[in-house]
């Protein structure tokens, strides 16, 4: 079988630190995100 793994190993940096926009647009659309539960049927709404 062939080998599928290539020899070089790629490093991941230690710290990721996302821009405050970022943060800033995902609690606002996390709190605008409204889900409904109807039954055994989910409906997700934003509500902007």
């Amino acid at each position: 079988m062939a080998k599928l793994y290539p020899q070089k190993i790629v490093e991941t940096p230690n710290s990721l630190n996302p821009k405050g926009e970022t943060i800033e647009f995902l609690l606002n659309y996390s709190k605008a995100l409204s889900v409904i539960h109807c039954n055994n049927l989910k409906f997700e709404a934003l509500l902007n």
